[in-house]
Order: structure tokens, then sequence, then C-alpha cells
């Protein structure tokens, strides 16, 4: 039977909206990733053994600290050869905890159901956007083999999420477990952006080593976003904090990339930035809140 989403969050009510957090493990123990890059990516951030959240712990922790979620995993089986963990799970956890979740779909681009699967997972489950690792993925996200998914999800009417620049995934393993950095680069999506004008594209991180081409894309396409998840805001490079706060004002969205990055320690570093306090409540929830169509 399939399970529905709806939200029911109060947008008025909640402080902000994580535009990125991660729940790569399902009931069964099975993660999104092999042990070997679990591992690892857990030695990389300094995290626990058991530093995946599954989604009723995620929901308890955002709903103590008064912030509503996206959730995600990511479908990568083609390249690495490893299932995901299951979205259909994952968005039956939001359903239960739709007051404060916000789930994203996944699909693998590389498969030849993902068109399908698309219409599926935004038709028939509701999720309220989609999910892409380029380099985890293993494709150019400006490759026309792929822009049939696009149109998909243009037509869904929600946004697509893509990584961008570094990634911890892979970090410190003999040939980066076959990541491949350049996938991640935001130029790609710049095509992405000019050729589907009605997409939201938002692009996770600070793209270092790239952010100065972020910076310009999201300036000029009024429909490319930029979260800013994945560092402590402590590290953001000087450029991005300058242009948060004046042509990325209502393009900058909050987001942590939870279990990564902890709530309290993102809002902490971010509060000591030296960001006009008018723009504050735009990154920390009026922008979600329009890329997302919440009401």
């Amino acid at each position: 039977m399939t399970v529905r989403y709806s939200p029911a969050i109060d947008v008025a009510a909640v402080d902000a909206i994580d535009f990125h957090t991660h729940v790569e493990i399902d009931s069964s123990g099975h993660c999104a990733y092999d042990d070997e890059l679990a591992h690892a990516t857990g030695h990389y951030f300094k995290l626990g053994a058991d530093y995946f959240a599954r989604v009723d712990d995620l929901a308890a922790h955002y709903r103590q600290h008064n912030t509503a979620a996206v959730v995600f995993t990511i479908d990568a089986h083609t390249v690495s050869g490893h299932q995901p963990n299951s979205v259909e799970e994952l968005i039956a956890g939001t359903v239960r905890n739709n007051d404060v979740l916000i789930p994203f779909g996944s699909v693998d681009p590389w498969d030849a159901d993902a068109v399908r699967r698309v219409g599926e997972l935004a038709g028939d489950y509701g999720v309220k956007g989609f999910k892409f690792h380029p380099s985890l993925q293993g494709f150019e996200p400006n490759d026309r083999r792929f822009y049939p998914i696009y149109e998909a999800i243009a037509a869904a009417g929600v946004p697509a999420l893509f990584h961008t620049g570094q990634t911890g995934l892979g970090s410190a393993l003999p040939g980066g477990h076959g990541i491949k950095l350049r996938y991640s680069d935001p130029m790609l999506l710049d095509d992405v952006a000019a050729d589907f004008p009605e997409l939201s594209v938002v692009m996770a991180h600070p793209a270092v080593p790239w952010v100065d081409a972020q910076i310009a894309i999201a300036s000029h396409k009024a429909n490319v976003f930029v979260d800013l998840s994945g560092w402590s805001p402590k590290y953001f490079p000087p450029q991005l904090v300058s242009a948060i706060g004046r042509q990325l004002r209502t393009k900058a969205l909050f987001g942590t990339d939870h279990p990564y990055i902890a709530l309290d320690r993102w809002r902490r570093d971010f509060e000591a930035l030296d960001i006009d306090p008018a723009v504050v409540p735009l990154i920390l929830k009026d922008n979600a809140v329009r890329v997302l169509g919440l009401s």
C-alpha cells in the first residue's frame, strides 16, 4: 500500500527549515553506503560508529529544536553496486512525522527506470524534491541523456538538489573510493538551469573549490539557489559570506548536512558571522518556504 506524504508543518511557528539532512539507514539496518565507505565517512567527520539516525529519531531531534528538515537518501546503485536504503520506508517515516519532516526522493540517473520512478515518487508518494550526488552517482549533470529526468521533475513542480564541490565521501581512501570530484563542478549545473528555467535547481554546500562560479551562477539564474550545508559557517569562504548578505540574500538556504554537521553548531557559528540581521530569517526559513512551495 502506497503511503502518500502531505505536509502538516506550521510554517509560521517553526524557527527554521534545514534544507539538507541525511537518512541513510532503514529499520533493517541497511545503509546507503558499503561498509568501507560508511566507516571512512564516519572517521572523516569524527563521528561515532552508529552515526546514521533513523527517521523517527531525526524527527524527534528536530522537533525538540522547533526546526523542520528536508530528508533524503542517495540512490547510486549502478556505479556503487550497493543498493540504497528504502526510499519508501523513509517516506513512510516522514508521513508519521509530517509536522517536522519533508521528504525528497532519489533516483539513480543511470537506471533506465529513473523517469518513471520520478513520476511515482512525486505523484504517488508526494515527495517534495529530488536529491542528486553527481560524484557518488558518477554522472555529468549536463549530459543530455539525463534531461528527461529533469523534465519529469520540472513537470512535478518540485526542486532538484545537487551536491556540489568537494565531498567527505571517500576522503582518505585509495582513489577516493572511485568518487570523482569533477562531476560536482557547479558549472555543469549552469547548463541545466539555463535549459530548464522552470526547474528550481539547488546547489548543495559551499562548492569549494568552485565557490566563485557557484555565486556567479546563483546570481545570474533566477531559478538557482544555494544551500549552506556541509561546512561550519565559520569556515565559509569570505566571498560567500559577502554574497549571502547581498546578491544571494533571497537565494541562500540554511542546511546542516546532518549528521555530519550538528544543528546547534551550525546555528551558533552562523550567528557569529557578520550578516545583516534582516537577511537571517530569509536564510533560516523564508527562502526555503518559497523553494519548497510551502504555505
